[in-house]
Formats: structure tokens, sequence, C-alpha cells
């Protein structure tokens, strides 16, 4: 085993601290110095500093108090714009149903309370770090509670998109749970291009993210007929056909800039 001065980044969580109020960020530095792997890498106690922060410190957490912003949704995505590979953790005054449902839904990966148990926020730290969303148990019920209600909701009553052939086989593998690699290896074609259809389908129907894509799907009955376009099971032990009809083209491969 290595000795501890050769220990690498890579092995910690890196945070930075976005709050307004010095006691907190002192506290939640207390906090994490007792852990094996979590460092704050960073500090802010404005909107500008949080921003200037995200993109200057290498990190995979920002903990951003929702009362730095005016308007916590925009300067959330903001903030996600600029700095994507960021995992943010929007921490509340207190638990907030309306703002949680929003943020939840436009990318964020986590929204707190203060009140929150430090060892329950060092656990839901840890579980965004790997990419994963975390919610605490009264923000899982709003949520499951919005999406139930999802088709009766303003945002639920979009007119009907027509998919393509190709955006309905990507959909369909979707609903299926499948990752883009999965998806990829499914239908022979690259991730990328995956991805770039992904986002084409996203724009179309007005959704954020997988979960809300399959949660149209199902609310609008589009799973019914996506099915249908997803391509067939190949026979045992024979290799799986390529969908030429997604084989990327040059215009496709091309990434976004």
């Amino acid at each position: 085993m290595a000795p501890p001065s050769m220990e690498t980044r890579e092995q910690f969580i890196r945070v930075i601290v976005a709050d307004s109020q010095a006691i907190f960020r002192a506290g939640l530095r207390k906090i994490f110095a007792v852990e094996d792997d979590i460092r704050v890498v960073g500090q802010a106690e404005t909107l500008d500093q949080a921003i200037a922060a995200a993109k200057k410190f290498s990190a995979e957490i920002l903990i951003f108090e929702a009362a730095l912003a005016q308007n916590p949704v925009e300067s959330a995505q903001e903030i996600m714009k600029q700095a994507p590979a960021l995992r943010l953790a929007v921490v509340t005054e207190t638990p907030d149903q309306e703002l949680t449902l929003e943020l939840f839904r436009r990318g964020v990966h986590t929204i707190v309370s203060r009140e929150i148990d430090s060892d329950l926020f060092v656990d839901c730290l840890r579980s965004i770090a790997n990419g994963e969303p975390w919610l605490e148990p009264h923000a899982v019920k709003w949520v499951l509670e919005a999406y139930r209600s999802h088709g009766t909701r303003p945002h639920g009553t979009r007119t009907k998109v027509q998919l393509t052939p190709k955006e309905s086989i990507i959909v369909s593998c979707v609903t299926q749970g499948m990752k883009n690699k999965e998806i990829a290896a499914r239908v022979g074609t690259t991730e990328q291009v995956v991805k770039n259809y992904l986002r084409k389908v996203y724009d179309k129907l007005g959704v954020a993210d997988r979960l809300e894509l399959a949660l149209y799907c199902l609310n609008n009955r589009v799973v019914l007929d996506v099915k249908q376009a997803a391509p067939a099971q190949t026979a045992q032990g024979a290799e799986p056909a390529k969908d030429q009809a997604l084989q990327p083209t040059a215009e496709e491969v091309k990434k976004p800039s």
C-alpha cells in the first residue's frame, strides 16, 4: 500500500461549499474533516464567487445555498452549463416542495434543507458523487406525487410530437432501462450518436432527462408505439444485426460544440 503522501486526489470526493453563512461553511468543513473520502477544495459566499469557483476548481460536487440567488433555478442551470461535470447539491433554509420539484426536474442531483442530519448529508454526497440522484424521504414523496399527477399538470399536457423511426428506437431502449453503451451495442452504432439522438428527443418533447422521458412516454402512451420500432432479438448465439437506420452520418458523429 502506498504511503499517505502518495495518495492521489482521485481517491477523494472534492467539494466546493458556496454558502453565505460562514458558520455553515465552517460546520461543513468540520464534518468533512473526519471523513476519509471527502475534501473541501474551494469556498464561496456569493453567487458570482460560486460560479467562478465552479469553473476554477476541479471538483465533483458544488454545495450551493439556494438563498445566494434571486432565482435559484436559473442560477443552478447556469452553473451546470458552466461546469457540466459538476454535481449540484442545493441547500434550502427549510424544506421547500415547489423549489425542490423544479430544481430536481431541471437536473439538480440533490436538494436538501439545513435541517438534514450530518451523517445523512455525507451519505448523500457519496451517492451523488457516483452520479445517483438523492433526495430526503419527504422530497421523494413530493416527487412521486408530482409525477403520478404528471398528466394533469400544465407541463404534462404538451402537444404530442411525432418521433422519427430512428428516435423511436432510441426511446424504446431508454424506456427499457438501457444505458447509452447498451443501446449503442443493441443497434450497432456509437454512444456519441445515441447521445446526439437523445438530445434531439429531449428538445422535441420538452423533457430534461431520462426519467422525464420515460414518464412522458407512459403518460402519453408513446411506449406502445415505440416498442414496435425496437430491433428484433436475434436467435441465441447469433450475432446481433446492426440497425442500418442508426449508422452514423458524418453530421451525426460530430460532437456538439
